[in-house]
């Protein structure tokens, strides 16, 4: 071995055992976090991740994944070019070029067209970053230097070739088009020149390889190279539309104050984040002026993990307003879970997980919550509803009606009413149009009365993870006692937390959303519509907890259509693009004393398309449009529920 390639040997060893350790710094930190379960089902992981993170598929979701698709490719696909780089610069009986044609060839053209991509890719990205950024703080000294060190790798790697091509030491120039193309423009340096320029070239090249994989990927978002692929493996594979049980023992900490209370999975995806900011651009808190930022709430925990990793740094609160590495108390208290980020991150990161555990530590451990909420636990504990109306009240609606007592022997189907649906006085109305129709349907179903409790949907996401479990203990005893095996729900927040949070305690039931039921009843002639509803042109809104959380998104459409007799129109922002009402995540029982109003904001959307109706599948969605109408000047516009409109086609016309 000559000195120079003993030279090469040591730095590029050097280089890699650097590299390897400083990824074992980072990664190993993730076991500071708790147990979860991220190994079931491996043939269905390896799915995910060959359709998600090879595959690209989220990223493709919009235009400018493209450019993306092109990176991440031109990375695996060079792989080969640059380890054989590396280990033909110390050991020359590895050369690439030593390979018989069949294999040599194809190599040489795939590298030499899809290094002329990434250069594109590169001129497009600097584009982007600087004239188009999806969120202003694209614009960063790391996203250039990326992109910087990535295009004079490119170059790097054609002044090789080109150079090569020139000496007439590449036999698959023929294959090479693009080296070729620069080889002409360095014919006048003699063969001296160009073996300097090759050996120039060779250590411009070594060079970008060891920023890379010495500082831009182990020491920045650009780990991502590495982590997005296990995210995509570990990723939740139902939707991510429930919270974890926590165990009530003494002496146990409750939610997350520090990284330490979160899982492994959540520390893990710190370290996958791209910061894209795909989720803060969908984000209603966000969008609305709010403090919350879902992309900086998972880079805060990555800070505040490093932290704690360095013995240096001094302990930083994962609560608090301590600056970068602290989650904000306002921003943990604006989340409306609504899912849009879960649904927007390409790498399946759960933000509305880490915000629910960090909101259960300040409610559990330290009674520390918004001052209106005070009310609603109290309401909740002693009456179990939101308003603390006597539960005596829950059958008021039906007072003009024949409504049966569920009863296992003699009904089929639980119709579970829920609290607004039960005290809310423009929501009995629909309670009254969905009983009207199950009965025009011949359907068999009955009631809990004044047993029926509130499902908790509001306190577990709020983060009063104890009284949920107390509520839910009492639902669950009271529903198996009775029989009930079906349920119908006209509340998303009901249905979504009866099927989805109630399996954690043992009770897994067919649980239909009306949407859904309306739309099967329907199709399948039991119910009978003799006219059409005359509400004028009307406008449908998506409820996250019916669409994002439980991809139900055709049904109320269909409703509407066969009531109607047209297709709904359509906001700007539907199905699972939809954007929130304002009222998830126990937004509902709170003011919003920053930034604009989320539910006002969805209403100018309404606006815009001057509809005479905007149809709800969600007693939330119904009350929050309504205010909104109501503050922007819009009552002429009527709001219904899909079981209102159905209705209104039932009647018999004057």
């Amino acid at each position: 071995m000559t000195f120079s390639r003993f030279i090469i040997f040591v730095l590029f060893t050097g280089s890699g055992a650097f590299f390897l350790w400083s990824l074992y710094q980072r990664l190993s930190l993730v076991r500071l976090g708790g147990d979860d379960n991220r190994f079931d089902r491996p043939d269905q992981r390896l799915r995910s991740m060959l359709a998600f993170a090879f595959g690209q598929k989220r990223v493709l979701a919009r235009p400018f994944g493209v450019n993306h698709f092109i990176f991440f490719w031109a990375c695996i696909l060079l792989v080969v070019v640059n380890v054989e780089f590396v280990l033909g610069g110390i050991f020359p009986a590895l050369h690439l070029s030593n390979l018989p044609d069949f294999f040599y060839v194809p190599i040489r053209l795939v590298s030499d067209i899809v290094s002329l991509l990434t250069l594109g890719a590169v001129v497009a990205a600097l584009i982007r970053r600087t004239f188009f950024p999806l969120i202003p703080e694209a614009r960063n000294y790391e996203g250039y230097l990326i992109v910087a060190v990535v295009a004079v790798h490119m170059l790097a790697y054609f002044g090789i070739s080109s150079a090569e091509v020139a000496l007439g030491h590449e036999r698959a120039a023929a294959w090479m088009p693009v080296s070729v193309f620069f080889a002409h423009s360095l014919s006048g340096f003699g063969e001296v020149g160009l073996e300097r320029l090759h050996g120039l070239f060779w250590w411009i090249h070594a060079f970008a390889l060891l920023v890379l994989f010495n500082y831009l990927i182990p020491y920045s978002k650009h780990l991502h190279v590495f982590t997005a692929i296990g995210n995509c493996f570990f990723r939740s594979l139902e939707k991510p539309n429930t919270q974890p049980r926590e165990i009530f023992e003494v002496g146990v900490d409750l939610g997350a104050d520090e990284v330490g209370r979160l899982t492994w999975k959540d520390l893990f995806d710190s370290f996958a984040c791209t910061e894209c900011g795909r989720c803060q651009d969908v984000c209603p808190a966000h969008n609305t002026g709010k403090k919350l930022n879902p992309r900086q709430i998972i880079h805060d925990i990555k800070v505040n993990l490093l932290a704690k990793g360095s013995a240096k740094a001094p302990e930083l609160a994962l609560i608090g307003d301590g600056g970068e590495g602290s989650c904000s108390e306002e921003a943990i208290w604006d989340c409306t879970t609504c899912g849009a980020c879960l649904e927007a991150c390409p790498v399946f990161i759960e933000h509305p997980q880490k915000l629910v555990k960090m909101r259960r530590h300040m409610v559990q451990m330290k009674s520390r919550f918004p001052e209106e909420l005070l009310n609603l636990f109290e309401n909740m504990e002693q009456r179990s509803n939101p308003w603390g109306i006597a539960p005596s009240e829950r059958t008021k609606w039906s007072s003009l009606m024949d409504v049966k007592e569920f009863s296992a022997e003699e009904t089929e189907y639980l119709f579970f009413v829920g609290c607004a649906g039960s005290f809310d006085t423009r929501n009995k109305h629909v309670t009254v149009a969905l009983a009207t129709i199950l009965d025009a349907a011949g359907v068999s179903w009955g009631t809990l009365g004044k047993d029926e409790l509130c499902c908790g949907d509001s306190v577990r996401r709020l983060g009063n993870e104890y009284v949920f479990e107390q509520m839910t203990l009492k639902n669950v005893e009271l529903l198996k006692a009775r029989g009930v095996k079906k349920i119908i729900t006209q509340c998303p927040h009901c249905f979504s937390t009866l099927k989805n949070d109630y399996r954690q305690y043992g009770l897994d039931l067919e649980v239909v959303p009306h949407s859904q039921l309306i739309s099967e009843l329907l199709e399948s002639g039991r119910l009978k519509l003799p006219n059409t509803a005359d509400v004028g042109r009307i406008l449908f809104h998506d409820s996250c907890y019916l669409g994002r959380h439980n991809d139900i998104y055709q049904a109320p459409r269909d409703v509407i259509a066969a009531a109607t007799g047209f297709p709904p129109s359509e906001f700007e922002r539907n199905r699972e693009n939809s954007f929130c009402c304002g009222a998830g995540g126990g937004r509902m029982w709170m003011e919003e004393n920053s930034g604009r109003r989320i539910n006002r904001t969805r209403v100018k959307e309404s606006l815009q398309q001057n509809p005479d109706t905007i149809c709800v599948s969600c007693p939330y969605c119904m009350t929050m449009i309504t205010d909104g109408l109501k503050d922007e000047q819009g009552e002429a516009v009527r709001v219904m529920d899909i079981a209102e409109v159905v209705a209104e086609s039932m009647r018999p016309r004057q």
